[in-house]
């Protein structure tokens, strides 16, 4: 059977991440509970995909492994040809380091460091010099539409705010994927509407492959795509949002 895409009409070249037969389950005590069975499909260049399904359907495990957060038990992710399931655990934080930006729930920001601080630090693992990481995570921030904030602690910094720079954070080191996990449900409805616009955005305009996990409806619609899990398998409902 053919591997259900992200989009209709994917060619090859086009594909980003390839997941074929993925399993997950995780042990209770002796018993070893199934969270994931089975998971085969493509995510295309550029996508914007939002997972759903209930609570318990196994959409943030699925979103950990395309992430390289974990390991399959069974099956291949591969990303632009290169299988992360077989990497070691170090090499496997190298790629992530490289190739993945994370946008959480409740932004994860360091509330000793400043706004610029905060965005900037990804890029203290890399070659960078100073002024370089500097003027990287001030773009950044105005990509948000957060450039007059960069001295503002997380603390000084409404939810709408502190996701915003959650969001330059995550793209600061030019990823090329963006992993979000339930990224709107920490905020009220304005804030979450805001943030949103700019992931399609980044989306839209720069190119960005984006897998995001919500349980919001309205979330979802912002995405090109919307996959549904439930109860560890993929329903076969695939709703193309646009184009």
């Amino acid at each position: 059977m053919t591997a259900p895409s992200a989009r209709a009409g994917a060619g090859r070249d086009d594909v980003l991440i390839e997941l074929r037969g993925v399993s997950k389950g995780y042990w209770r005590g002796r018993q070893l509970v199934p969270v994931l069975s089975d998971i085969t499909f493509d995510i295309r260049r550029a996508e914007f995909l939002a997972l759903m399904g209930p609570s318990g359907s196994g959409k943030s495990t699925l979103l950990n492994l395309i992430a390289g957060l974990d390991h399959p038990d069974h099956g291949s992710i591969e990303v632009e040809g290169e299988d992360i399931a077989q990497l070691g655990e170090v090499d496997l934080a190298d790629w992530r380091a490289a190739n993945v930006g994370f946008i959480f729930q409740f932004y994860n920001l360091m509330p000793v460091l400043s706004a610029l601080e905060n965005v900037e630090l990804p890029l203290t693992l890399t070659s960078l010099g100073r002024r370089e990481r500097r003027d990287r995570a001030q773009l950044a921030l105005r990509l948000v539409g957060l450039g007059d904030r960069e001295k503002h602690l997380p603390s000084e910094l409404s939810g709408g705010q502190q996701q915003r720079v959650a969001i330059a954070r995550a793209i600061v080191t030019d990823p090329t994927l963006l992993v979000a996990d339930e990224p709107t449900g920490d905020l009220d409805r304005r804030s979450a509407e805001e943030a949103l616009a700019i992931m399609q955005r980044l989306n839209e305009e720069m190119g960005k492959t984006i897998v995001m996990v919500t349980h919001d409806r309205r979330a979802a619609e912002h995405a090109k795509v919307i996959m549904h899990l439930e109860k560890g398998e993929l329903s076969g409902r695939v709703e193309q949002r646009h184009g």
